[in-house]
């Protein structure tokens, strides 16, 4: 199944929001002009929110000015995660604006914009707020109409208690689990959930410090070598790790393995859909294990392009349309919960697998251990004329199965390849997945030989 949905070009927004390196891309220049453009199409009471990165300060304060100098007032949450603030906003203001680079390294940073629903701003929208930027037609409020300024730090308080009371009481009795926040914006939230929920709760990386002296916002398996080696010497029932700004979530299981982020989708899209039937709405980068759990629940697989917001918004495209949406996210670790918010959840990710092991008498390493297994290939390639390389497999494989959502899918009974565009430089990504390993190489190579050095 797959909603008609296309990327629009823009010139600053990435797949989420504006990013780069600190004072080269990212600048506090840029950040007043966002903060303008975005007071000018989102009159009213905005809220502001950052993650721990050392730039963070002196770009929120940049976009702070820019709202206030269009007329908005500003609420000004602090540090938290990106899907505290979007929570927030739906239940409170007109839009809002995290200063996040997620899981890019230290030196950068930027900016994600949130809808009044709690969404990132879409395509169409963004492309309108870089036009005010472009053209400087952003709007000056007069000397008796700027905005005013407050701070409510602790409204971060309404997001954890939103997880929490998610799930029965004392979820959790008995469990010990280990958190590592990164140094990230889920320095204090993540734990408080598990705490709340009944769990002993271990920490590591748990202070707020935007050098990310432990290791790197991406949680990698090399830099959860910790996590794991924690995991294993206290007898945890999971490691669970964040990105910078905690949209996203990945574990550790209980023999100190790192879940690959595709196994851990499926493992709780299972345990989702065993109640919550419908449709699980993903991007065309996923495993076909999805397709299976969603066969085995009685449910429905939807394709989109690759992104959380075009995932999010086909969602509630599909919920308009009178179709039951029971899960949606990416292979990531990117996980979204249509009950709770339409939006990537770290934290719920975490309490949700809390709910998932007390629910069953087996570890977490024998639920991943019992999961349909596939082989995929990951490479990034170097590629000057993507869009030629996209038309020279269409035509090489044009007798199979081809899905053109975001670059080209070439789908098979027993394995795909995806081939797609990087956005911001001159190379392409390249996936292929197959129940045998030998099959995947095979079809990869396939692939390989319509590429030009």
């Amino acid at each position: 199944m797959r909603m008609e949905q296309k990327k629009l070009e823009k010139r600053l927004f990435g797949t989420n929001g504006v990013r780069g390196v600190v004072g080269k891309d990212m600048t506090p220049a840029l950040a007043l002009s966002i903060g303008m453009a975005l007071g000018t199409m989102r009159q009213g009471t905005i809220a502001v929110g950052r993650d721990t990165r050392t730039s963070g300060p002196s770009l929120a304060s940049a976009l702070k000015a820019g709202l206030l100098a269009a007329g908005c007032d500003v609420v000004d949450l602090g540090i938290l995660p990106t899907p505290a603030l979007q929570f927030i906003v739906r239940e409170h203001f007109d839009a809002g604006a995290v200063i996040t680079a997620s899981h890019n390294p230290p030196e950068y940073n930027g900016v994600k914009v949130v809808e009044p629903d709690g969404t990132e701003m879409g395509d169409e929208q963004s492309i309108v707020l870089e036009g005010h930027i472009f053209k400087g037609d952003s709007h000056f409020a007069s000397w008796d109409r700027v905005g005013r300024e407050r701070d409510a730090p602790s409204m971060v308080d309404e997001y954890v208690n939103s997880v929490v009371d998610s799930f029965p009481s004392d979820t959790g009795k008995g469990f010990l689990v280990v958190a590592d926040p990164g140094c990230g914006a889920a320095a204090w939230t993540t734990p408080e959930i598990l705490s709340r929920m009944g769990c002993r709760v271990f920490s590591l990386n748990s202070q707020m410090d935007g050098t990310f002296p432990g290791r790197l916002p991406e949680p990698s398996p090399e830099g959860l070598a910790p996590l794991a080696d924690l995991v294993k010497a206290t007898g945890a029932r999971f490691g669970v790790a964040h990105d910078g700004d905690a949209d996203r979530a990945v574990f550790i299981d209980d023999r100190g393995r790192f879940l690959e982020e595709n196994r851990q989708f499926g493992l709780i899209a299972d345990f989702i859909c065993r109640e919550r039937k419908g449709v699980i709405v993903t991007p065309v980068s996923t495993s076909r294990i999805i397709e299976v759990i969603a066969e085995r629940r009685g449910c429905t697989v939807c394709y989109t392009p690759v992104g959380s917001i075009y995932v999010a918004r086909t969602m509630i495209d599909l919920a308009h349309n009178g179709t039951e949406v029971a899960f949606g996210g990416e292979g990531n670790g990117g996980l979204i919960y249509p009950k709770h918010q339409l939006c990537r959840d770290g934290g719920m990710t975490a309490a949700t697998m809390v709910a998932l092991l007390a629910s069953s008498s087996q570890p977490l390493s024998s639920l991943v251990d019992a999961l349909p297994h596939f082989y995929m290939i990951k490479e990034k390639i170097r590629e000057k004329d993507a869009a030629g390389l996209i038309e020279r497999l269409k035509k090489a494989f044009s007798g199979e199965s081809l899905d053109c959502t975001d670059g080209i899918r070439i789908n098979r009974e027993d394995s795909w390849a995806l081939v797609r565009p990087s956005g911001t430089e001159p190379l392409v990504r390249v996936m292929v997945e197959s129940a045998f390993e030998e099959r995947a190489t095979q079809f990869y190579d396939e692939i390989k030989h319509h590429f030009r050095d």
